[in-house]
């Protein structure tokens, strides 16, 4: 199992439109039959913050999702545009 932790924050104006690519990507990534599970967040806080933590069964369903169509449209064509910044953090289960 693994799981990408990923944050943003998005340019001001623009948490309507990430909130509609958020809703996209949940709708698409939960689909796959590597995802276990896909979830955009809000910060409470910053409604300039958002945060995803999406659970894959392994290396190459992650793989998978970021090869997907929609991610390329949604994630680079769109998110991609609207982001002041991001970071990514990988995790694995310890067993």
């Amino acid at each position: 199992m693994i799981v990408l932790k990923v944050d943003m924050l998005v340019k001001p104006g623009t948490e309507e439109e990430c909130k509609r690519i958020i809703r996209i990507l949940q709708e698409n990534s939960r689909k796959e039959s590597g995802c276990v599970q896909y979830v955009g967040h809000q910060s409470t806080e910053n409604p300039r913050k958002f945060l995803f933590y999406e659970v894959y069964k392994d290396d190459a369903a992650l793989e998978a999702h970021r090869a997907a169509p929609y991610f390329k449209e949604h994630v680079h064509g769109g998110l991609d545009r609207i982001m002041e910044s991001r970071t990514r953090e990988l995790f694995r289960a310890v067993e």
